[in-house]
C-alpha cells in the first residue's frame, strides 16, 4: 500500500479500536485488551482477504469467520457495523444489553455476519475444523473441471486460552490428519490471561506443536506489521494440504495505559485510561462512538465488492446447472437444507418375524439406506464405528487423500467430534453425525449444549445406551447421561424401544431444525409393531398397547418397554388391566397438545415409570400416584442380564411395585 493507504488503513484500525472502547465503556461491561491488540490482524483479513457479501450474509460460497477468542466480540461487532451488515451503530451502542443483536459473546442466529456461537475458549477454534471438513466434502463432491462451485477457506482468530483447552488440541491433531488446508488460523499470541502471564500455566512452544499437528506455522513478531500479516495470510494460502497457524506477537490492551497486564483483558478501561488511550491515538474524545467520514466511504466499497464476488458465482453456479444439471439438483437441495423427493421412502422397515435385533445395529441399517437417497448425510464416529455400527457400507472414508469419503474418523476425540459436527452443521450443505457410547457423552458436553443453543442441526448416536452394556463395567455403562442430555434446553434425546422405533427417530432426525441425539442399545430388543411404532414416535410418547379401562399406565423407554409389556401380560392374568405407554423422547411429547398428552397419561390413573436410569427428572410424569423403577447408583461388571436383574428390572419388582399402587 501507498503511504495515503496506510494513514487510511491505520484509521480503520483504529476506528474499529475505538468503537470497542466505547461500547464497552458504555456497557460497565466487557473485554478491551483483545480489540485493542488484535484488530490489525482482522482489519487486514477482512479488508483484503475475506470473500463475504455483508448484504446477503449466508451467501453460501463466502469464506468463514470465527471469532474463537469470543470475549473479543466488541471488535467483531464494529467490524461488521463497518463492513455493512445489518447491524447499526445504535447496535453497537446497546452492546451487552437486554434485547440487542451485540451480546456478551457472538451468538450464531442473533447477529448478522456472526458464523458460530463462542465464547467457551477452544470451541469456535474445533468448530472452524468442521467447517473446513464441511468445505472440503462438498467441493469433492460437486466441483468438476472448470467448476469450483464450492471454493472457500475457514479463518478464525485464537487466543492463548484457545490453545490451552484440550478441545482444541484435540480438534487442531485432527484437521492436521486430515490437511485442511483451506483453514488458516490467527493466533493473538499476547501472553496474558485472566490470573497475570501465561508463563504461569503454558510455557509450551505452540509453534512446535502445531508443526508436530502437521500444520504449517508462520511467525510474525509485530502485530501491527499490516503487511507481514498480509504477506503471512498469502503464504498460508499457499500452502494447499496443511491447515496453517498464523502466531501474532500482540500487546493485549495496546495503546492503554492499562497495556500488557491482566487487568485490561476483562474490564472496562475506565474514564481516565479511555482518555489517555485515545490520546494515544490521536483520538478525539467526544463524540463516543465517532466513525470518520474517509471510513464511512471506504467501508462503503465492502458491500459492493461482496456483491461483485456474489454476483460472479452465482453466475457460475449457472453455468454448472446447464453443464451438471443432476449434481447442480443435488447440490442445491444441499445448500437450502432440504431433502431429495420421498426419501423417506428409503427408511427399511423391521418385522417382528425376522427376530430381535440390537437397537444400534437397526440403526445401522437404517443410516445405510438414508445415505443411498442423501448424498450429504454423512458422518462417523470417535474410533468406534464397528461398535456404534455407523459406517456407510458402500462409501470410503474421507481422508486427506479422499474428499469424497463420507465415513469420518474422528480418532479417540469425543469432544472434538462433537465440536466439528457443530461445524459442520454450521456451514450447511451437509447433514452431519458423530457416534460413540453413551458415557462418553460427558466429554463432549460442552459441543451438545452449544448444539442446542445454535439450533443446528447436529446428530448424534450413542450407544450402549444402559448397564445392560454388561461386563464392561459401571465405568462404561451409561446411569446419568440420559438425564443430563434431556436438561439440555432444545437438545432432542430419543431412546428407541425397537427398530421400528429407531427408524423412525432417524426420520425425525434429518427433519429436525435442532440438535437430536439417539441413545441405542447393544442387546437385542423384540420387534414391535411397525405401524403403531411409525406413528407413536413422532408424538414423543404413545399408547403402545391398551388395555379396557385400564387401573395402570406403565411408561417405559428403550429396553425397559419390552419389560413393560411383558409385566402387562402377567398382570392380565390378575384381571388387572394395564396401558403401557412407550416414551422414547420428552422433548417432542411435550410439544405435543394438552389434550394429546392426557389422553396418553390420563391423570387420575396411577402410573409406573420404568428406566434404566436415574430417577432423578422422572417425577415431572409420575402423577398424582405412581412410582418410580430406576436407578440410584453405578452399575456393574457381569453379563448384561445378571446387572439388569439384580438391580430391579425384572418381572417380580415391577408386578410388585405395580400392585403396590393399586391397593
Amino acid at each position: 500500500m501507498s503511504d495515503v493507504d496506510s494513514v487510511l488503513e491505520q484509521l480503520c484500525i483504529n476506528t474499529t479500536r475505538m468503537l470497542a472502547v466505547d461500547a464497552i465503556n458504555k456497557a460497565n461491561s466487557g473485554h478491551p485488551g483483545l480489540p485493542l491488540g488484535a484488530t490489525p490482524m482482522t482489519h487486514v483479513l477482512w479488508d483484503r482477504f475475506l470473500k463475504h457479501s455483508p448484504a446477503h450474509p449466508e451467501w453460501f460460497n463466502r469464506d468463514r469467520f470465527i471469532l474463537s477468542a469470543g470475549h473479543g466480540c466488541a471488535m467483531l461487532y464494529a467490524l461488521l457495523h463497518l463492513h455493512g451488515y445489518d447491524l447499526s451503530l445504535e447496535e453497537i451502542k446497546n452492546f451487552r444489553q437486554w434485547g440487542s443483536k451485540t451480546p456478551g459473546h457472538p451468538e450464531y442466529g442473533l447477529t448478522p455476519g456472526v458464523e458460530a456461537t463462542t465464547g467457551p475458549l477452544g470451541q469456535g477454534f474445533s468448530m472452524g475444523v468442521g467447517m473446513a471438513i464441511a468445505e472440503r466434502y462438498l467441493a469433492g463432491r460437486f466441483n468438476r473441471e472448470s467448476f469450483s462451485v464450492i471454493d472457500h477457506y475457514t479463518y478464525a482468530v485464537v487466543s492463548d486460552g484457545d490453545l490451552m483447552e484440550g478441545v482444541a488440541c484435540e480438534a487442531a491433531s485432527l484437521a492436521g490428519t486430515l490437511g485442511l488446508g483451506k483453514l488458516i488460523y490467527l493466533y493473538d499470541d499476547n501472553e496474558i490471561s485472566i490470573e497475570g502471564d501465561t508463563d504461569l500455566s503454558f510455557l509450551e512452544d505452540v509453534g512446535r506443536r502445531f508443526e508436530s499437528y502437521r500444520w504449517d506455522v508462520l511467525k510474525i513478531e509485530d502485530g501491527n506489521n499490516t503487511e507481514e500479516i498480509a504477506r503471512a495470510i498469502q503464504a498460508a494460502q499457499a500452502v494447499p494440504y496443511r491447515p496453517s497457524l498464523i502466531i501474532i506477537k500482540t500487546h493485549i490492551g495496546y495503546g492503554s495505559p492499562k497495556q500488557d497486564t491482566a487487568s485490561v483483558h476483562g474490564s472496562p478501561l475506565g474514564s481516565d485510561p479511555t482518555i489517555q488511550t485515545k490520546e494515544f491515538y490521536g483520538w478525539p474524545q467526544e463524540p463516543h462512538f465517532h466513525i470518520p467520514v474517509k471510513v464511512k466511504n471506504y467501508f462503503e466499497n465492502s458491500r459492493s465488492q461482496g456483491q461483485k464476488q456474489e454476483a460472479r458465482w452465482n453466475n457460475l453456479l449457472g453455468k454448472y446447472r446447464e453443464a451438471y444439471p443432476e449434481l447442480a439438483e443435488e447440490l442445491c437441495l444441499a445448500m437450502e437444507g432440504k431433502l431429495p423427493p420421498d426419501w423417506e421412502k428409503s427408511i427399511p422397515n423391521f418385522s417382528p418375524e425376522s427376530g430381535a435385533i440390537a437397537t444400534r445395529n437397526a440403526s445401522g441399517e437404517v443410516i445405510n439406506a438414508i445415505g443411498d437417497k442423501v448424498g450429504y448425510f454423512l458422518g462417523g464416529s470417535a474410533d468406534l464405528a464397528p461398535s456404534t455400527m455407523t459406517t456407510f457400507k458402500k462409501n470410503e472414508s474421507f481422508s486427506a487423500e479422499n474428499r469424497r469419503g463420507r465415513n469420518f474418523h474422528f480418532g479417540i476425540r469425543e469432544h472434538a467430534m462433537a465440536a466439528a459436527v457443530n461445524g459442520m452443521a454450521l456451514h450447511k450443505g451437509v447433514i452431519p453425525f458423530g457416534a460413540t457410547f453413551l458415557v462418553f457423552a460427558d466429554y463432549m458436553k460442552p459441543s451438545l449444549r452449544l448444539a442446542a443453543l445454535m439450533e443446528t442441526q447436529s446428530l448424534f448416536v450413542f450407544t450402549h445406551d444402559s448397564i445392560c452394556l454388561g461386563e464392561d463395567g459401571p465405568t462404561h455403562q451409561a446411569v446419568e447421561q440420559l438425564m443430563s442430555l434431556r436438561a439440555i434446553p432444545g437438545f432432542t434425546v430419543i431412546r428407541p424401544a425397537d427398530a421400528n422405533e429407531t427408524a423412525a427417530a432417524w426420520q425425525v432426525a434429518l427433519q429436525s431444525k435442532g440438535p437430536v441425539a439417539l441413545a441405542l442399545t447393544r442387546q437385542k430388543l423384540p420387534i414391535l409393531s411397525q405401524e403403531t411404532t411409525r406413528q407413536g414416535l413422532p408424538h414423543g410418547a404413545y399408547i403402545l398397547s391398551d388395555s379396557e379401562n385400564p387401573a395402570l399406565v406403565i411408561i417405559a423407554t428403550g429396553s425397559e418397554v419390552h419389560l413393560a409389556l411383558s409385566a402387562q401380560k402377567e398382570l392380565a392374568q390378575e384381571n388387572i388391566s394395564v396401558r403401557v405407554v412407550s416414551m422414547p423422547c420428552w422433548e417432542l411429547f411435550e410439544q405435543q397438545s394438552t389434550e394429546y398428552q392426557n389422553e396418553v397419561l390420563p391423570l387420575e390413573t396411577p402410573r409406573l415409570i420404568i428406566e434404566a436410569g436415574i430417577r432423578l427428572g422422572w417425577e415431572r410424569y409420575v402423577g398424582k400416584k405412581g412410582d418410580i423403577i430406576a436407578l440410584d447408583r453405578f452399575g456393574a461388571s457381569a453379563p448384561w442380564q445378571i446387572v439388569y436383574e439384580k438391580l430391579g428390572f425384572n418381572m417380580e419388582n415391577v408386578v410388585e411395585k405395580a400392585k403396590a399402587l393399586l391397593v
